[in-house]
């Protein structure tokens, strides 16, 4: 029977496969505490892009010699792995796009601008990222829709009451971030998609910090829209997706326009190409999508439900220690599930001094506002440290940390 807790021996193995993990920073093993930010890679996803680069590297979908052949095969096959991975009913529903980010500028521009007019409302979480904020304040400026926030409790998750009064019949479309990137806060996506479709609204949920640590199937979440990035999840940069219900690409007019999106280009205009290419203008990132197809394959020969359980396990364990440290104002993990992702302050030491002070001993972890100011606006405050745990982090690197803390608290505030 298979165990679903990954085992001590497990991690270790698995830490192998990441070489920068060996590395030293400042003479210290380096502890990397900023998965939320972007993941290592394993030898598999760097040693697929690198083989692919050796032997098969053409432009797809403009040639018929055999190394357009295979890169075409490829970068399509890519598409149906991401596909499979998340439940989607066909790969013609995944759109591959720089990140995140670009899939969120895509839903505004090509289902906001199309669908969207000035009587209608967008509603958001004031946990959103910037990704998912400023798009749709570019569109309220340009058409006037009206964009509305759902506030946060003081114990860090949804006020799902709030959320009840503010979705109303002028709302078009619930956007949601599943996890929070600042509070660790996993909310309640099956809730808020009842509320989105009570008023018959499209309902987006950005699965950028999610899709890495918690099993998805789109079709069971019943969402719209479905974004994430490639490298949150142990692949490469310059790669994400965007799922889409097939109805909805087929009704969205194209976000970029140029090479191979089209079917027919004359004087006098433009016919599209078939799903999802209809969306993917010019020479895309095909290198990157064998590394992000290789990427999926690692995290399911591990399975995203073990990895889950175990930092399930270590965010347990490093919430009970930093709760017994009194010179730590940390924020959220008061209620509800929570990623193993931790924003907090040293009282009285600004964040960038102590993120230099853990860089001084090997411990990488993020300073700033985490591209949430709206969020941090609400939390009253300017910027946090976060560190950021995944599957390949450790119990010891955790202790390591509040050593560390435990010093940087002496050394600033003798």
């Amino acid at each position: 029977m298979e165990q679903l807790q990954l085992s001590q021996s497990e991690i270790e193995k698995i830490r192998e496969d990441f070489p920068i993990l060996n590395r030293k920073i400042n003479d210290k093993q380096l502890i990397y505490l900023d998965n939320a930010a972007t993941t290592q890679k394993p030898l598999s996803v760097i040693e697929s892009m690198s083989e692919f680069l050796k032997k098969s590297n053409a432009n797809i979908h403009r040639a018929i010699h055999i190394l357009s052949y295979e890169a075409t095969l490829a970068y399509e096959n890519a598409h149906k792995i991401v596909a499979k991975f998340i439940g989607a009913k066909s790969f013609r529903e995944i759109v591959f796009v720089r990140n995140a980010t670009e899939a969120l500028n895509l839903i505004a521009h090509s289902f906001g601008e199309r669908f969207l007019t000035s009587s209608d409302e967008v509603v958001l979480t004031i946990m959103e990222h910037h990704s998912n904020i400023v798009p749709w304040l570019i569109l309220r400026d340009k058409i006037g829709i009206k964009v509305k926030f759902i506030k946060t409790k003081e114990d860090g998750t949804l006020d799902y009451d709030e959320a009840e009064k503010l979705i109303t019949k002028r709302t078009k479309l619930l956007g949601v971030i599943q996890a929070s990137n600042v509070l660790g806060t996993v909310n309640n996506i099956l809730r808020l998609r009842d509320l989105a479709k009570s008023v018959n609204a499209k309902f987006l949920v950005d699965g950028a910090q999610s899709l890495p640590h918690i099993p998805i199937n789109v079709s069971d979440l019943g969402c719209d829209f479905f974004v994430a990035s490639a490298h949150k999840m142990v692949g490469p940069t310059g790669i994400g997706f965007l799922y889409a219900k097939r109805e909805l690409l087929e009704e969205m007019p194209p976000f970029l326009t140029g090479g191979d999106m089209i079917r027919e280009v004359t004087v006098d205009g433009a016919t599209w190409n078939e799903l999802p290419f209809k969306f993917e203008a010019g020479t895309p990132a095909f290198t990157e999508a064998v590394g992000f197809a290789e990427a999926i394959k690692y995290l399911q020969n591990i399975k995203i439900e073990r990895i889950l359980n175990y930092e399930k396990t270590l965010e347990k364990y490093i919430l009970e220690k930093l709760k017994t440290m009194s010179f730590i104002e940390f924020y959220g993990h008061q209620k509800g599930e929570h990623l193993a992702l931790f924003s907090f302050n040293i009282k009285g030491v600004h964040p960038h001094d102590a993120a230099s002070f853990l860089n001084s001993f090997g411990i990488a972890v993020r300073s700033g506002n985490h591209c949430a100011q709206p969020l941090m606006n609400h939390l009253k405050i300017e910027n946090a440290l976060r560190a950021s745990f995944y599957f390949y982090n450790t119990n010891n690197e955790a202790e390591k940390l509040f050593s560390t803390l435990e010093e940087a608290n002496k050394f600033f505030n003798r």
